[in-house]
């Protein structure tokens, strides 16, 4: 069975893979590829035909679209050893309704997992419990969906970007201080995953600093007061 990124057997490291027989095991472990995109590279994007299920196996992933006003809006991040890339696939009962409806790149180095989608439906049609699973993996995703966009459309500027400092904290973690980011954006996708102009999110930023609820150096926001940033988010005082 071939190695994976730092040291990961594909079809024993997560749950979902469990199930499957020995055999459908060997097929995965045979088709699965590593490949390894540089900071900003496109992984898919807009309009494109799912071909792979993805599975990021280490760094950290963006999902996201252009809209009307041309601004890109950053609607996913994507975490280490999460699923990504095949909802058109399984949208295919029109042409258009089979293709990637937004772009996907990686914010930093990242190596993905790319595992041929024919293969996996293959799988699902032996296994009514991986059916059950993609379900479940679909549902979440959508609810997290439906989440976000209530609260970037109704959210004040400084409940949204205190927001998405919270939610870049549960999904990428903390650095060894227990208190910086460890995933450093720029202005602009900060702005894009806050729903707001990169204007609007550097004047934020700043007011930020000033009431000593952040600090920023560079790229790095190092979170000084979880609390005042979660009291934000809820209420925007």
């Amino acid at each position: 069975m071939k190695n994976y990124q730092n040291g990961i057997r594909l079809a024993r490291l997560w749950e979902i893979w469990k199930i499957l027989s020995a055999e459908q095991k060997r097929a995965l472990d045979e088709k699965a590829q590593q490949v390894v995109y540089e900071r900003n590279k496109l992984i898919y994007r807009l309009g494109e035909t799912p071909v792979n299920l993805m599975c990021l196996l280490h760094g950290k992933v963006k999902i996201f679209k252009k809209g009307i006003s041309g601004r890109n809006q950053i609607v996913r991040v994507i975490e280490p050893q999460q699923y990504f890339g095949y909802r058109a696939y399984f949208a295919e009962k029109k042409p258009e309704e089979g293709r990637y409806l937004t772009n996907a790149a990686a914010f930093e180095k990242s190596t993905v997992l790319l595992i041929p989608l024919t293969l996996v439906e293959g799988f699902m049609k032996e296994n009514y419990e991986l059916c059950r699973l993609f379900i479940r993996l679909l549902s979440v995703d959508l609810g997290i969906a439906d989440e976000r966009t209530v609260n970037l459309t109704q959210k004040h500027v400084r409940s949204r970007l205190a927001e998405a400092l919270l939610f870049l904290r549960d999904s990428y973690g903390m650095e060894g201080d227990k208190a910086t980011l460890s995933i450093y954006l720029g202005r602009e996708d900060l702005a894009n995953l806050s729903n707001m102009t990169a204007a609007n999110a550097s004047r934020t930023l700043k007011s930020f600093v000033s009431e000593k609820i952040i600090a920023v150096d560079g790229r790095k926001i190092k979170l000084i007061d979880d609390k005042k940033l979660e009291r934000i988010s809820r209420h925007g005082d």
